[in-house]
């Protein structure tokens, strides 16, 4: 039997000053679909500015968000699908 390989791509923009930065997340689904998120961090006052570790928190933080969007967009089709509610999707 042959299996179809499906790939998703992730793209990760940042937006920096020096305190702030903040991540946005998106990917594209093989329907044209999207889910967008967003993450940030702050960088304490008494921090070392690091953009890189900024930029390590934000797009955790987005992705995470990702994350639990994709969870709940396919616990939705799951009930749609079934016409009945279904146990939730825990990570």
């Amino acid at each position: 039997m042959m299996q179809t390989t499906v790939g998703w791509h992730v793209e990760l923009e940042f937006q920096e000053d020096d305190t702030h930065t903040r991540a946005a997340a998106m990917v594209r689904l093989p329907d044209g679909s999207e889910v967008r998120t967003h993450g940030h961090a702050t960088r304490h006052h008494t921090d070392p500015n690091q953009p890189r570790v900024g930029e390590e928190i934000a797009a955790a933080r987005a992705l995470n968000e990702l994350a639990m969007q994709m969870l709940t967009k396919a616990h939705t089709e799951i009930d749609a699908a079934s016409g009945r509610t279904s146990h939730p999707i825990h990570v």
